[in-house]
C-alpha cells in the first residue's frame, strides 16, 4: 500500500469517528495505542520471533478475539493495566483512556484498519508519512492546541540539511514535541548514507537520538511517530517525559536541533486558602548557566549550549526577543558570541506557526573550547522575512522557499560563503556582520534588518537610518515571548544549581498554561 492510499484510509475512519465527537487528537491517540499493540504482535511472529513486551491477556490477539460490549470492557481494562507498566509501556499507555463511543466502530478500526495491514513490514516512509499527516491535521485544529508542538516540516528539513548530521553522531532535541527534528535527521542519514555498516544501522535505530518532552500526551505521540519512522522499538524509545530545563542531564551530544516552546515566562498559578490567586515565576538557577532568568527561551539557549559536546552543532528556533532583550538577554548573547561560533541567523517570516503573530528566527552555532579570544568571527544573516508573506493554508512555506538559504549556507564548507547583498545590490538577502560590529551594537542586539519593507502601510527604513533594537522602531517586541525578562529584577548571574521560585504577588504574569502556549 502506498502512502496516499493509507492516508486516505486513515482519514475515512477519522471522519466516521468525528461524527461521534472524537477529535483529531483523540483519534491519533487511540490509533497510537492500537498500532503499538499490533506492531508488538507482529514482531513476536516469524521472521522476527521477538519476545513481546505486552502480557498475553492484553496482547493484540486477545483484543481481536472479542466483540461488542465485551470488547469495549476489555479494551478499557487493557489500557488501564498497560498504563501501570514501566519503560516504553508507561510512555505509551500512561493515563490512557478509551475515547470510542460505539463498540462496533472500535471493532471496525481494530479489524478493518489496523489488523488488515502488516505495519512492521511496511516501509517507514509510508507508515511514518501517514501518521505524520494525521499529526499535521491535528495541529491545524486550533481547538486541540496541538499546533504548539508542530514545527513546519519544510523548515525542519532545511535546518537538518544545513546541520548535515553524520553517521555515528548522537542528536538531541530537548523540546521534541511530536519528534519532527529527530525523524527528519534519521531520514537525512539514511538517504545520504545508503551503505551504512551493521553497527551504524544499529546505532541509528537504538543510540543516535534523544528527546525530552514535558507533556505526557505529546511524548506518547512522539514515541509512536519515532517508532513508525524506524527509531527505537517496542522495548525502548529515546524519549523522556521530563522538564528539560530542571537540571543538566550530564549527557553531551554532537547535534542539537530544537524549537523550544514559545511563552513569556515559566510560571505557576497559586490559589491560597482565602481563595486569592498569585503567580510564582519559575526561575531556573543552574551553575552551568551564564545568567539566571525566568525567560524560558533564554534558558533553553543556555541549556542547549550545555548539551553540546565541544565542536557540537546546534540549530535552534527562537523568538525575536532572544535577539534584542536586555539584562540577562544581553549577558547571554555576549557570552554566546564569545564562547561559541555563532555563524548563521535565519530571519523567519510570519505565518509559519499555528500560534498567531509569532516572529521567530533560527540561530546556528557551534560550541567551542574555552578561549580568551571570541570564537564568533562573522555572523551571516539571511532575511526571509522582509517582503515575504506566507500563510498556513493558502500559501504555506515549502522546502523550495528555503533552497536559496540552504545553498548560501553552504553546508559542505560554510567558510566559502558569498554575500548576495552589496551597495550595488541592496536587495540581497544574505550578508555578514563581523564580531566587532555585533558587540558594538546597543545591548549586543542581533535584531538586524537592512532591506526596505515594501509592505503597504509598513514601510521600514534601512538599518543605517534606524535604531539598534526592535523597540527603537516601535515594533511590539517580536511576537510571543517578547515581554522583557529583566523587568522585576529576577536576573542574577550564575546560579546555585537548583530551581527556585520567586513570588510575584498576583501581578499580571501568565499562568503555566498561558506561558506554555505558543
Amino acid at each position: 500500500m502506498n502512502t496516499s492510499t493509507l492516508v486516505q484510509k486513515l482519514w475515512n475512519y477519522c471522519n466516521v469517528l468525528r461524527d461521534d465527537g472524537m477529535s483529531y487528537g483523540d483519534y491519533v491517540e487511540q490509533l497510537t495505542y492500537l498500532l503499538f499493540l499490533k506492531m508488538a504482535d507482529e514482531r513476536s511472529r516469524p521472521p522476527h520471533n521477538q519476545p513481546s513486551p505486552i502480557p498475553a491477556p492484553y496482547a493484540w490477539r486477545a483484543l481481536l478475539a472479542k466483540d461488542g460490549d465485551v470488547l469495549f470492557d476489555h479494551y478499557r481494562h487493557t489500557l488501564e493495566e498497560l498504563g501501570k507498566g514501566k519503560g516504553t509501556l508507561a510512555l505509551i499507555f500512561a493515563k490512557a483512556q478509551n475515547k470510542f463511543q460505539d463498540p462496533a466502530k472500535l471493532r471496525r478500526v481494530i479489524v478493518d484498519l489496523i489488523d488488515a495491514e502488516n505495519w512492521s513490514a511496511m516501509g517507514a516512509d509510508v507508515k511514518g508519512d501517514a501518521y505524520e499527516g494525521l499529526l499535521e491535521k491535528n495541529a491545524q485544529d486550533t481547538k486541540s492546541g496541538a499546533g504548539q508542538y508542530f514545527t513546519p516540516r519544510a523548515l525542519i528539513q532545511a535546518m537538518v540539511d544545513c546541520i548535515a548530521p553524520r553517521p555515528g553522531e548522537v542528536i538531541c532535541d530537548p523540546a521534541c514535541g511530536t519528534g519532527g527534528f529527530l525523524f527528519t535527521a534519521h531520514q537525512y542519514l539514511t538517504q545520504h548514507n545508503p551503505n551504512l555498516t551493521r553497527d551504524e544501522k544499529r546505532h541509528l535505530k537504538e543510540g543516535a537520538f534523544r528527546g525530552w518532552e514535558l507533556v505526557q500526551a505529546t511524548a506518547r505521540v512522539c514515541a509512536m511517530n519515532l517508532m513508525l519512522h524506524g527509531i527505537g522499538s517496542e522495548k525502548s524509545v529515546p524519549v523522556r517525559v521530563a522538564d528539560a530545563l530542571a537540571a543538566d542531564p550530564g549527557e553531551r551530544f554532537d547535534v542539537v536541533l530544537a524549537n523550544p516552546p514559545f511563552g513569556k515566562k515559566s510560571s505557576t498559578m497559586i490559589v491560597g486558602e482565602d481563595g486569592k490567586t498569585s503567580t510564582e515565576k519559575d526561575i531556573v538557577e543552574r551553575d552551568d548557566f551564564w545568567a539566571t532568568t525566568s525567560n524560558k527561551q533564554l534558558n533553553f539557549v543556555q541549556h542547549i549550549k550545555t548539551l553540546l559536546k565541544a565542536n557540537g552543532r546546534a540549530a535552534v528556533v527562537v523568538p525575536d526577543n532572544v535577539l534584542f532583550e536586555g539584562g540577562a538577554g544581553e549577558t547571554i548573547r555576549r557570552k554566546l558570541l564569545h564562547e561559541c561560533d555563532v555563524h548563521t541567523l535565519l530571519r523567519l517570516p510570519t505565518g509559519l506557526f499555528y500560534a498567531q503573530g509569532v516572529k521567530a528566527n533560527v540561530v546556528f552555532f557551534d560550541k567551542k573550547p574555552a578561549s580568551e579570544t571570541p570564537w564568533t568571527k562573522k555572523l551571516w544573516i539571511y532575511d526571509l522575512r522582509t517582503n515575504k508573506h506566507f500563510t498556513l493554508k493558502t500559501n504555506p512555506l515549502k522546502r523550495t522557499d528555503l533552497d536559496e538559504f540552504v545553498a548560501l549556507y553552504h553546508p559542505a564548507n560554510r567558510h566559502q560563503r558569498q554575500a548576495t547583498w552589496s551597495a550595488e545590490k541592496p536587495e540581497g538577502r544574505w550578508r555578514g556582520y563581523e564580531y566587532d560590529e555585533l558587540v558594538a551594537r546597543d545591548k549586543a542586539s542581533l535584531d538586524i534588518f537592512w532591506l526596505k519593507d515594501e509592505t503597504p502601510g509598513r514601510q521600514r527604513q534601512p538599518a543605517a537610518a534606524r535604531g539598534h533594537c526592535a523597540r527603537d522602531r516601535g515594533r511590539p517586541g517580536g511576537g510571543a515571548g517578547a515581554v522583557s525578562a529583566d523587568r522585576g529584577g529576577f536576573e542574577r548571574h550564575r546560579g546555585i544549581g537548583r530551581r527556585v521560585r520567586g513570588r510575584d504577588n498576583g501581578s499580571a504574569v501568565p499562568s503555566r498554561a498561558d506561558a506554555d502556549a505558543q
